[in-house]
């Protein structure tokens, strides 16, 4: 497998799984997204000088006004939508924050039980790691 060409762009991206007992955190993309209605996990860009952690705990604030305790990373996904952009992704698993997550962005967020998950239309770099976690081999 070659190298990316200097004209591709690397967009570092970072994602939270919460967990709530047998329940996962599933987001659905406002209206207004891109690839709008898909289903997610929360986050979002990493801002330059930004561990990834940071962007994570950070990014859980703006979205759910959660302040949360980012637990290990779970896994890390080179995914490209369109030609030229490469999306990279770092999922990291959740288990403690304070409070209850409170709909800011969304268009919809649900507590789904795992075995669930793959029946909603989640993201396309998303899918492997959303069967992995229904089928009990992640998390």
């Amino acid at each position: 497998m070659s190298e990316p060409s200097a004209a591709v762009k690397v967009k570092r991206v970072v994602a939270g799984i919460l967990v709530r007992g047998d329940e996962i955190l599933c987001c659905q993309r406002s209206h207004n997204d891109p690839m709008s209605l898909k289903w997610e996990f929360p986050g979002g860009k990493i801002e330059p000088n930004e561990t990834a952690e940071a962007a994570l705990a950070r990014e859980l604030v703006e979205e759910l006004n959660l302040a949360a305790e980012i637990g290990p990373l779970v896994e890390t996904i080179r995914h490209s939508y369109t030609a030229g952009v490469i999306i990279e992704l770092y999922f990291f698993r959740i288990d403690r924050w304070q409070g209850e997550p409170e709909n800011r962005v969304f268009a919809d967020i649900r507590w789904v039980p795992r075995i669930e998950m793959p029946k909603l239309d989640f993201l396309e770099a998303d899918l492997g790691l959303v069967k992995e976690i229904a089928e009990g081999k992640r998390l």
